[in-house]
């Protein structure tokens, strides 16, 4: 599928959340929307810059944005993140996709 790219001035929302749920480490994500009020883009901060946390969210916000902008939907990308055995995600970035399924962070 050709890549759709985003207009230049576009919607977006910022919004927190926490990984693991009940912890203090709190994320926040920026959410890039289309016209028709779908996500584009994804930017996550919150892990201490340059750790590893910072990189490997950073970078996997890159990776969800690209895919969005591919023609992949959100629930797609959400079943293939990894989880416990209760069904939790393991990273702050199965919880972000949680939390937009579940309505958060959606203009």
């Amino acid at each position: 599928m050709t890549r759709k790219n985003l207009p230049q001035r576009r919607a977006n929302e910022t919004f927190d959340f926490v990984h693991p749920p009940g912890t203090a480490t709190r994320y926040s994500a920026t959410l890039g929307f289309y016209p028709d009020g779908s996500i584009g883009e994804i930017f996550i901060d919150g892990a201490k810059v340059g750790s590893d946390a910072e990189i490997n969210t950073s970078d996997a916000a890159v990776v969800l944005s690209i895919a969005l902008q591919h023609g992949a939907h959100l629930d797609e990308l959400r079943h293939a993140i990894s989880r416990n055995s209760h069904g939790a995600p393991l990273g702050p970035i199965g919880t972000l996709l949680d939390a937009l399924a579940a309505g958060e962070g959606t203009a």
